[in-house]
């Protein structure tokens, strides 16, 4: 059986749905490019699809993962089109590559995000994020299926700084300050998602957007030397073309 890691976006719109509406919509389009997938043996067999790191309801992504089981061998190019043309407009198939190595969700250590907040003050979101840095700890609460709990939001936190950008929000008022913030989040349990780190921002200096963020993951992957996620495709491209790959697919315009 072959393996086909697929990374794709969820952009617009498609940031509100649900994951399991999602499993859905790839199932529906898996049949309709005529995939050639693999089900599980047992009573109720189901297509071998997994996903790797889901981004929550709510959360737009430029880099989410799933894994296919086909039944037999495919051109990683030719799926990333078929799939790519049968999924709703936002999600969008951007890359599949061929697995050689390793599980996938192992290598996904760390996400950057991008929170655009607008109407916030930059002096202020400013003080906050230095406070936020400066603090050994930062303990949040969260409600989960298994009632309140309480975590260290601060210790999962890389990177954390004021982004420059000058596109528009669409939350964003015209003539409107908008802050950006960007931050890289090693994935720990529990997880520690932006809204975790907007609460420490509160926490620790009475920071809070006016309006709700418009948050997107830009990437996640292992952790690089640089603080920032690298390509989890890379090593199935290296073991693949002995080091001298590019990408499986060409990246579907945005």
């Amino acid at each position: 059986m072959q393996r086909l890691r697929i990374r794709y976006a969820k952009r617009g719109r498609l940031r509100f749905t649900s994951h399991r509406d999602i499993s859905r919509a790839v199932e529906r389009a898996v049949r309709r490019a005529g995939i050639p997938v693999a089900f599980s043996a047992g009573f109720s067999p189901h297509p071998k699809i997994s996903y790797a790191g889901a981004a929550p309801t709510g959360v737009a992504s430029e880099a989410e993962y799933l894994e296919i089981g086909v039944t037999e061998p495919c051109d990683p190019g030719r799926i990333r089109a078929d799939l790519d043309a049968s999924l709703p407009p936002g999600l969008d198939v951007l890359e599949v590559v061929e697995a050689r190595s390793g599980g996938l969700a192992d290598r996904l250590e760390v996400s950057a995000w991008e929170l655009r907040l607008p109407g916030a003050d930059r002096e202020q979101a400013g003080v906050a994020v230095e406070k936020f840095l400066a603090a050994g700890t930062v303990e949040v609460e969260r409600l989960t299926k298994k009632g309140p709990r309480r975590f260290d939001a601060r210790e999962a936190v890389q990177t954390l700084a004021i982004s420059e950008g000058t596109e528009r929000t669409a939350a964003q008022v015209p003539g409107q300050s908008c802050v950006i913030l960007r931050m890289v989040v090693r994935h720990v349990t529990p997880a520690v998602r932006p809204d975790d780190v907007l609460t420490g921002l509160r926490l620790v200096a009475d920071f809070a957007p006016p309006v709700p963020p418009e948050v997107t993951r830009l990437a996640q992957g292992p952790l690089d030397v640089s603080g920032e996620p690298a390509d989890p495709f890379d090593l199935d491209r290296d073991i693949t073309r002995g080091g001298e790959a590019g990408p499986a697919g060409e990246h579907a315009a945005g």
